[in-house]
C-alpha cells in the first residue's frame, strides 16, 4: 500500500487563473442564484468569483479564456453510491429483484482480483467523469482472498482520471451458512474485516479541505454482516473521525429479514447499533416509513437515491420528496453498473425527477432544479463535504462543468437548468476537478478511453472465464 503521503495531489497554482465567460450560470448556492450570462473565475484550485455579466477588468494571471457561450456551467456532480467492480458484469440476471440477482452474482463477484477492479474502476470512473461528476464515490465490499490490493487498484484509477474520490471500505461476515445472503467463500471474519478497514483509513484518508481523497467505513448490509461488525465498524469509524456508510431500506425482502431476525425493521435495527448520524449515509432507503423519515432527519442522516438501479431491480421508488420535507440530506447515486448498466450520473438527474412524479406527490415531487440540488449539493452534503463542493461561490474548491445547450438536443429549451435536467444527456465541454480539466470537449483528458473499453472487455471476459471453471 502507499503512504499517506501519496494520496493528497499537488495543488494547482493558486495565482493563475482560468475564466469562464458569457454563459448561464447555475450556482446551486442556498438562495438558488442564477445569471442568464455570467461568468465564473478560477484561481488555482478555488472559486475565485462568480457574477452576471462580464468578467472583471484587470485581472492578473489569466492563463486560460473560455468562451460560454451557448452553454450552462454548473458545480460538478457528486456521485454518492457506486461498485466499481460490477463494471464486469454488466446485462447479467436481467429480470431478478435484488436478492435473486444477489444470489446469480456473488458466485462471479467472489473471483474477481486486482487488475479487474482496476478496469473496472477505470470503466466505471471513465463514465462518469466524461458525464460531468467530479467527486466519486465507490462502496467496495468484496475481497476474496489472495485477490491483491483491491482498494488500492481503485484509487490508482482515480488518480489516474484526476478525480476527486471517497471511497469506502466495505465488508461482509455473515455468510450463507450463518443465515446471510452472501455464500460463505464470499465473506471475511469479523476481526480481519475490521482489521483492514483501520488498515484502509489509516494508509490512505486525507481529511484536509482540498482533499481528493477520503475514506469511509461501510460493512454491506444487514442481511450480508453481524451485529458485531456493524457496531464495531461504527465505534472505529468515529474513533477514526471518518464517516460511514452502507445499505438500507432498499427492499421489500430486507424489511422482512430484518423483522423476522432483529424483530424490527431497518432503520430501527441500523439505529440500535449505533448507525444513525450526521456522519452516515445510506444507499436506497426505498422503504420507508415516517417514522424512518423522522429519524433520519432527526438524526441528519443522508440517503444516496439511485433512481435507476431502484427500477432495474424493481425495489420501488423512495419517499425523495418526503426526505427533503423533512430536511434529510439527499444526493444521487449511479449504483453499480450491473444493476445500471449506463454507468452515468447525469442521466440521473433526469430518472429522479420523473420517477418521483410517478408516486403519492405526481408533479409537484420534483423541480428541475431540486434534481440539479440532488446531483450537486445533496451529494456533497451527503458526504459531508457541503462546506468545500456542491455550489458555485468564492471560496469553495473549483470543482465544476460547463455544458453545452446550443446543439441539436437542447438547443430550443429556453430554460437552461431545465435543459439539462429533462433534455438528451448533454456534451461536457469542460469539466475542472480542483481547478484542472479532467474532461476537454467530451473526451477524457487523463486517459484513453478505447484503452479503458479495450481493458475493462478483456478483464470481464478473463472473470467470465474463471468464474465459469474454464481458466
Amino acid at each position: 500500500m502507499a503512504d499517506k503521503a501519496d494520496t493528497t495531489e499537488r495543488k494547482a497554482d493558486t495565482t493563475e487563473r482560468v475564466v469562464i465567460e458569457n454563459c448561464a450560470v447555475a450556482t446551486v448556492d442556498a438562495h438558488g442564484t442564477e445569471h442568464a450570462e455570467g461568468h465564473v473565475v478560477v484561481a488555482g484550485n478555488r472559486i475565485e468569483s462568480v457574477g452576471a455579466g462580464a468578467t472583471p477588468e484587470g485581472l492578473a494571471d489569466v492563463v486560460r479564456r473560455v468562451d460560454g457561450t451557448g452553454h450552462l456551467v454548473t458545480p460538478g456532480l457528486v456521485n454518492t453510491h457506486h461498485h466499481f467492480y460490477q463494471w464486469l458484469t454488466r446485462g447479467l440476471a436481467q429480470n431478478a429483484n435484488l436478492f435473486d440477482w444477489l444470489v446469480a452474482l456473488y458466485p462471479t463477484w467472489a473471483r474477481i482480483d486486482e487488475d479487474m477492479v482496476h478496469a473496472a474502476a477505470r470503466g466505471s470512473l471513465g463514465m462518469m467523469v466524461r458525464g460531468g461528476v467530479t467527486t466519486a464515490m465507490d462502496h467496495h465490499y468484496v475481497f476474496p482472498r489472495g485477490a491483491g490490493d483491491l482498494l488500492g487498484a481503485e484509487i490508482r484509477a482515480a488518480r489516474e482520471l484526476g478525480v476527486r474520490f471517497n471511497p469506502t471500505r466495505g465488508s461482509m461476515d455473515l455468510g450463507e451458512s450463518d443465515g446471510g445472503l452472501p455464500p460463505d467463500f464470499a465473506v471475511e471474519t469479523t476481526d480481519g474485516a475490521l482489521a483492514a478497514t483501520e488498515e484502509a483509513v489509516d494508509t490512505y484518508h486525507d481529511p484536509s479541505f482540498d482533499s481528493m481523497l477520503r475514506i469511509g467505513v461501510a460493512p454491506c448490509s444487514p442481511f450480508s454482516v453481524t451485529t458485531e461488525l456493524l457496531r464495531q465498524a461504527a465505534e472505529l469509524a468515529r474513533r477514526k473521525g471518518v464517516r460511514l456508510h452502507t445499505h438500507g431500506s432498499e427492499t421489500v425482502e430486507e424489511e422482512k429479514f430484518c423483522h423476522e431476525r432483529f424483530g424490527m425493521g431497518p432503520t430501527d435495527y441500523l439505529e440500535s447499533v449505533g448507525w444513525l448520524g450526521d456522519d452516515v449515509w445510506m444507499a436506497h432507503c426505498v422503504h420507508m416509513n415516517d417514522s424512518d423519515i423522522a429519524a433520519f432527519a432527526r438524526t441528519r442522516t443522508g440517503v444516496a437515491h439511485c433512481p435507476s438501479s431502484n427500477a432495474r431491480l424493481a425495489a420501488g421508488i423512495a419517499r425523495v420528496p418526503d426526505m427533503l420535507a423533512a430536511g434529510v440530506p439527499v444526493g444521487l447515486g449511479v449504483d453499480g453498473t450491473a444493476s445500471n448498466e449506463s454507468g452515468e450520473l447525469h442521466t440521473e438527474l433526469r430518472n429522479a425527477l420523473l420517477l418521483n412524479r410517478l408516486g403519492a406527490h405526481k408533479e409537484k415531487a420534483l423541480t428541475a432544479r431540486q434534481a440539479l440540488r440532488l446531483g450537486t449539493y445533496g451529494g456533497a452534503q451527503v458526504l459531508g463535504r457541503e462546506a468545500e463542493i456542491g455550489s458555485l461561490e468564492p471560496g469553495k474548491l473549483a470543482d465544476l462543468v460547463l455544458w453545452r445547450l446550443d446543439g441539436i438536443g437542447h438547443s430550443s429549451i429556453a430554460d437552461p437548468v431545465a435543459a439539462l435536467v429533462l433534455g438528451a444527456a448533454a456534451p461536457v465541454t469542460l469539466s475542472l476537478v480542483n481547478g484542472r480539466p479532467v474532461v476537454e470537449d467530451g473526451r477524457l483528458t487523463g486517459a484513453d478511453e478505447d484503452a479503458i473499453g479495450r481493458q475493462a472487455r478483456d478483464q470481464a471476459r478473463r472473470l467470465s472465464r474463471i468464474a465459469a471453471g474454464d481458466d
